[in-house]
């Protein structure tokens, strides 16, 4: 009997390849339902069982479509098209889209709270802190940014900061044009090594030290 698995895209017609590299025909009747569609692609999960298509690229996976028995994707599609027909489904969405929208300016203006409560600036550098905080919250929190601005597994306060060391790496220091060994732990060490350089950089802020602007990493990248 068949049963519903994970599986990669394989160069061969009607094939995949299994997580463990066992290259497998798709079976007789199946068609691929191409992503796109996340309530139906649920439906059709849910309906039996399914080899869902994913590929690796680096550490991310992206969908790549769902092997399902043909009818039965051709009758969900069915109800699916008349589901979407239906006034009250467009308001349901409008309604829905709505809701995020103000869920999503909401948490921005959290998020942006959280980063000037751990810039924490001297009162002399209240505009700047303000500032940096709207050019990082502006950077991190979009939908799909992929940023850990977007992660659920840390408190907003740890994301705050991982936010703030990762904008000031890409935009104080030479990070972007470095040539770092291809050798285990070697990106590790660098992002390490320059997340002190950023920290003693606000520390100084912090402190309220008098900064010298025109050569201050920091106020290159606002300008």
């Amino acid at each position: 009997m068949l049963e519903s698995q994970i599986v990669r895209p394989s160069p061969k017609p009607r094939h995949v390849f299994t997580l463990q590299g066992e290259l497998l025909p798709v079976p007789t009747g199946w068609a691929l339902l191409p992503p796109g569609d996340a309530a139906l692609s649920r439906r059709i999960k849910q309906d039996g069982p399914t080899w869902t298509v994913k590929e690796k690229k680096g550490r991310k996976e992206f969908s790549r479509g769902i092997w399902a028995p043909a009818h039965r994707i051709e009758a969900l599609q069915t109800a699916r098209n008349l589901e979407k027909s239906d006034p009250a489904y467009t308001q349901k969405l409008e309604a829905g889209r709505a809701r995020r929208a103000k869920a999503e300016v909401s948490y921005a203006e959290d998020f942006t709270q959280a980063l000037r409560d751990y810039l924490n600036f001297h009162p002399r550098y209240a505009l700047l802190a303000d500032r940096l905080s709207q050019l990082i919250a502006a950077h991190a929190t979009p939908v799909g940014s992929g940023t850990v601005a977007r992660t659920k597994r840390i408190p907003i306060e740890q994301r705050a900061e991982a936010a703030t060391i990762a904008w000031l790496r890409h935009q104080t220091t030479a990070y972007d044009h470095m040539q770092i060994p291809r050798v285990k732990g070697a990106r590790r060490e660098v992002r390490r090594m320059l997340a002190k350089e950023s920290k003693r950089l606000l520390e100084a802020y912090r402190k309220g030290t008098r900064i010298d602007v025109e050569n201050c990493p920091l106020q290159k990248a606002i300008r």
